[in-house]
């Protein structure tokens, strides 16, 4: 998966475009700027997008080609960003040390997910949120993008449960227009979550 993700990403166009996923960045607007991390960040949109408004942004994804156009986009925008190469399997950060996290079209199979989702949990400080939208099993009938193993489609019930932990603000399983790119466009269906740890 790591070769295809970078062959995806070696393409001269941003393939899921420069533009924040739009309801990553309603959420993120609501809250005070501060600690951001964003698993599975691939070319940097919303990282870069954050990073303009205030927030100091960490971010990973095990694709260099896409770190590399990541760094490119925060560049062009006069912005720094904390990015690493890393498995989802094995990242770590301290306890209690984000004020936020952003899992935007972050699918992994479940094992990974369920190990990925519980240490989000522990590694968010008291108050800070969980802002997630990612593909439904649903999608599968859709042709705008997303893996095709339904393993690694979130149902709200599924999150619900990963997140057993937090408040859940928001949660909603929807059909959505998604133009964020070659590779995410046309109808689409979600799953999208907000949580926050109390």
């Amino acid at each position: 998966m790591q070769e295809f993700w970078n062959e995806r990403y070696r393409q001269e166009e941003m393939i899921y475009g420069s533009e924040p996923n739009v309801f990553f960045k309603e959420q993120l607007e609501k809250l005070k700027p501060g600690k951001l991390l964003l698993p599975a960040e691939g070319e940097g949109r919303n990282a870069v997008f954050a990073a303009l408004n205030g927030w100091q942004v960490l971010a990973f994804d095990y694709s260099e080609a896409g770190r590399a156009k990541a760094e490119k986009l925060a560049e062009q925008k006069g912005v720094k960003l904390n990015y690493k190469i890393a498995e989802a399997d094995t990242y770590e950060l301290k306890a209690e040390s984000m004020d936020a996290i952003a899992f935007i079209y972050a699918h992994f199979s479940p094992a990974t997910r369920q190990n990925l989702f519980s240490k989000a949990v522990k590694w968010l400080k008291p108050g800070g949120v969980i802002i997630l939208e990612a593909f439904h099993p649903k999608q599968l009938a859709h042709t705008s993008g997303g893996p095709k193993d339904e393993a690694m489609l979130y149902t709200a019930d599924v999150l619900r449960s990963d997140f057993k932990a937090l408040r859940i603000d928001l949660q909603e399983e929807k059909e959505i227009l998604l133009a964020e790119g070659a590779y995410h466009s046309g109808a689409g269906y979600v799953t999208r979550l907000v949580a926050t740890k109390v």
